[in-house]
């Protein structure tokens, strides 16, 4: 018995299933079908939708299938289907985050309040002592979270917010 070689199973189980798609009277996608439903993915992508990427891997799948069929006229339906899940799956899990990260940047840190921000106290305020000051257009209770005091009109840098107050230490 002869040895065949996958390549040549696969030639013959395609071209045995395109007869049969044939004789049944279905059809398989035509190269250009693959072709235009890749640029339009892509052009969604890029012109109107934020997919987060997905849609070029799609589209850039679907684009390639065009061109396997257009070079391979005999590969049946299932087959087509096939390589173009292959191709995005694999394109998606391998590339997309890496790609999306490169040209989109990293988000930059949101900053949640005003920690190591500098505030001038009315008062003088001794270590653990708390007094109200204006930050930001707002009245705070703040507290002094150091062991030197802080004298009036001095300059606090805020360590951190607990609750509604602001500890701060001298500003060097």
């Amino acid at each position: 018995m002869r040895s065949v070689a996958p390549h040549e199973l696969f030639y013959t189980l395609s071209i045995t299933t395109a007869a049969a798609e044939k004789a049944r009277g279905a059809t398989r996608v035509s190269w250009w079908a693959w072709v235009i439903g890749g640029a339009v993915l892509l052009g969604a992508e890029l012109a109107f939708v934020d997919a987060q990427f997905y849609l070029v891997f799609v589209g850039s799948a679907a684009i390639l299938v065009g061109v396997i069929v257009a070079a391979t006229p005999w590969l049946a339906a299932w087959a087509q289907w096939a390589v173009f899940a292959a191709l995005a799956i694999v394109s998606m899990v391998t590339f997309r985050s890496r790609v999306y990260e490169r040209l989109r940047g990293r988000t930059p840190p949101v900053r949640t309040g005003p920690a190591n921000e500098v505030l001038t106290l009315p008062v003088s305020l001794a270590p653990g002592e708390t007094c109200q000051a204006e930050h930001g257009g707002t009245f705070w209770t703040v507290r002094n979270d150091s062991d030197a005091t802080i004298p009036s009109g001095g300059r606090a840098r805020i360590s951190r917010v607990h609750g509604l107050t602001l500890l701060v230490r001298p500003d060097a």
